[in-house]
């Protein structure tokens, strides 16, 4: 009993002797007492982290607003009303993909008619499928901005996490070698630390990845969708050249 009193004593002397406090094993103290790279590798992980939250949450309202008001659009679209009013009243502000296809292919059917005749210009319906191809590239590309940081993040913060642990284990030896004491008490909050900034890493690429693959989905179906309602416009303007 005595002996086991004795060692207790032992390892709390050594654990005071390391700073004259316990060490703290809270996220901000083991911050705080880490190395300065390992603190550098922590706040770029938290860094890209909130980054990518923003991009989400970013995203996701504006996935969110598009589907909306496409709904809203196909709605009046369907509704057997004249297309030429309707793009009178949408050509001045055209405020999501769906519409800005419509008004980009009327905007081209008009342009097609001759002033004098009436007539439909020559190559008329190619022209109209390629502004209504571009302008679904073009869409796409500005839903799918920013978006390639999440695969970034998701792929390397893992890596610059690991990065840390390995650099805090390094310390960590270091001051075993130094201290010539190989106690838990010497080494644990070298590896605290290391193990922090690999979690840290592990925070920041989860959500990344998982929200990449949603929206990545989610960006895909709309896509599909401006592309079939490209399909299905480009079929009426061109049963509409045949009559005329």
């Amino acid at each position: 009993m005595e002996e086991e009193l004795e060692a207790s004593a032992v390892a709390a002397v050594e654990a005071l002797d390391l700073g004259g406090t316990a060490p703290d094993f809270s996220f901000f103290g083991m911050f705080a007492q880490a190395d300065f790279i390992v603190q550098a590798v922590m706040i770029m992980l938290l860094g890209a982290s909130v980054w990518c939250w923003a991009i989400i949450y970013d995203k996701y309202k504006r996935l969110r607003a598009v589907r909306e008001k496409a709904d809203e659009f196909e709605v009046e679209f369907w509704s057997g009303n004249s297309l030429e009013d309707l793009y009178e009243r949408t050509r001045h502000n055209p405020d999501h993909p769906l519409a800005m296809l419509f008004v980009s292919a009327m905007r081209e059917w008009q342009r097609s008619t001759t002033t004098l005749t009436g007539k439909i210009a020559m190559g008329a319906q190619e022209r109209i499928y390629r502004v209504m191809q571009v302008t679904v590239s073009r869409e796409m590309e500005r839903l799918e901005h920013y978006l390639g940081v999440l695969a970034t993040v998701g792929s390397t913060a893992p890596f610059v996490g690991l990065f840390g642990t390995v650099w805090g284990i390094m310390n960590s030896f270091q001051s075993i070698a130094s201290s010539n004491n190989s106690s838990l008490a010497v080494v644990a909050p070298g590896i605290a630390e290391a193990l922090a900034a690999t979690a840290m890493g592990l925070v920041a690429a989860i959500p990344a990845v998982v929200a990449y693959n949603v929206l990545s989905n989610d960006l895909g179906r709309y896509a599909n969708r401006l592309e079939g309602f490209a399909e299905e416009f480009g079929t009426i303007l061109s049963r509409q050249m045949d009559e005329e």
